[in-house]
């Protein structure tokens, strides 16, 4: 993480506190006293800094790690500048080949569309939407054409492309690498010159292309962007990146309860993590909060504010608020307010079904012999009590059905 230097005065205590917001919970701030001239002179003139943070739409959904960089687009915006949601709509159907060891094949319009809908519709609820400029790199990047593409590769050196660390691994390793790929880095920069962007986020793994923007910034005679790098957040595991195919991840869609489940379900040391880089909480109050479970407050306090906290942010503050009391009645044995409602007609003749069936049917296994597995295992319950017994059939009447902490469902049988 970049470390506050002495900043040398004068510099106001505005300056200086947005500063320390651009600060928490980076990896990298370049370069730093650009960036707090661009504060002064923000500050001086009443101007907002144009904070640009581009992505392309290559996946329909994200996952709270993608949100590390959109909380501090917000913490930005919250301080007046000007934030600009890119959505790399051209550059998509080139496909970016940071980090990859092979050709990313390009998306084709259709799904660049469906994808871009929905990353701004999940991204507004990070961002303030009112104060969020929206716009597409087509809009430039289309009517370049074939004549100002050549000029602006012209601005570039085969050698300094080369020097980043997936071209220069994979030249070396003598594994393919198409022209086109170059061509995006070169676009990616180019959006901030069309921009005008003053800073530009990114994730660790973004920062050549970031630092493309800087060099043809000045190419173009304007002032150079500065770069703010973000780290990718660990997932449940605490270990791993936070990823879908890792299955450490919490879904921005995901419902509530899981959502505040999930959340509770992280170790002591990597919630503090957590409150970094996703809680709009000042870092004096999470100071305070870190003091407090120091001193003896026992730790869950702190994570089930941080769990309410992302609830209340992709959902509301009462469905947080819910979530918990949900949470509770599970970890007590009780049933949650709402559950599913299911209507089963018994066997042929009225003849009662079989537990093993029946949770197939409510779709609380997926077979009856994974039912039978589960009665083994002591995750099966009705109406509170533990089923022990596989022979188990039910007759007519209505059942709490629940298998392991978070499944229910109640079954009416007639």
């Amino acid at each position: 993480m970049t470390e506050q230097k002495t900043i040398e005065s004068p510099v106001s205590d505005r300056v200086r506190e947005a500063l320390a917001v651009t600060l928490r919970g980076c990896e990298e701030l370049i370069p730093q006293d650009e960036w707090i001239k661009k504060l002064a002179r923000s500050e001086a003139t009443g101007t907002p800094l144009r904070i640009k943070l581009g992505l392309d739409p290559t996946a329909p959904d994200i996952h709270i790690g993608h949100t590390v960089v959109l909380n501090k687009m917000r913490q930005l915006q919250d301080l007046g500048h000007t934030v600009i949601f890119l959505i790399g709509d051209f550059t998509g159907m080139i496909g970016d080949p940071s980090g990859r060891n092979s050709t990313r094949p390009p998306l084709t319009p259709e799904q660049i569309k469906i994808n871009a809908e929905t990353y701004y519709r999940q991204a507004s609820l990070v961002l303030d939407p009112s104060k969020t400029e929206i716009r597409y790199n087509s809009e430039w990047s289309d009517p370049l054409g074939t004549r100002g593409l050549i000029q602006l590769a012209s601005r570039y050196t085969v050698a300094r492309m080369m020097e980043r660390n997936d071209f220069h691994d994979r030249f070396k390793a003598g594994t393919p690498i198409a022209v086109h790929e170059f061509i995006y880095p070169l676009l990616q920069g180019y959006d901030s010159v069309a921009l005008k962007s003053d800073l530009e986020l990114g994730g660790t793994d973004q920062k050549f292309n970031l630092l493309m923007g800087r060099t043809l910034q000045a190419e173009y005679g304007q002032e150079p962007q500065c770069i703010l790098t973000m780290p990718l957040l660990e997932g449940l595991d605490g270990v791993e990146k936070m990823s879908k195919s890792k299955n450490n991840y919490i879904g921005i869609s995901e419902d509530a309860n899981t959502m505040f489940a999930k959340c509770l379900s992280i170790s002591d040391v990597l919630m503090w993590r957590w409150y970094t880089l996703l809680s709009f909480k000042s870092e004096a109050e999470i100071a305070a909060l870190k003091a407090e479970v120091a001193a003896g407050r026992n730790p869950k306090d702190a994570k089930v504010a941080l769990a309410k906290e992302i609830t209340a942010r992709f959902h509301s503050a009462a469905a947080a608020d819910a979530a918990e009391q949900d949470f509770i009645n599970r970890s007590k044995g009780g049933i949650p307010d709402e559950i599913p409602e299911i209507s089963l007609p018994l066997g042929e003749g009225g003849a009662a079904l079989g537990i093993g069936a029946l949770l197939k049917s409510a779709g609380l296994a997926a077979s009856s012999g994974e039912g039978n597995r589960l009665i083994d295992g002591g995750g099966v319950r009705i109406d509170a009590n533990v089923v022990s017994d596989k022979g188990l059939k039910l007759g007519a009447g209505t059942y709490v059905l629940q298998v392991g902490k978070r499944k229910f469902a109640r079954v009416t049988l007639a």
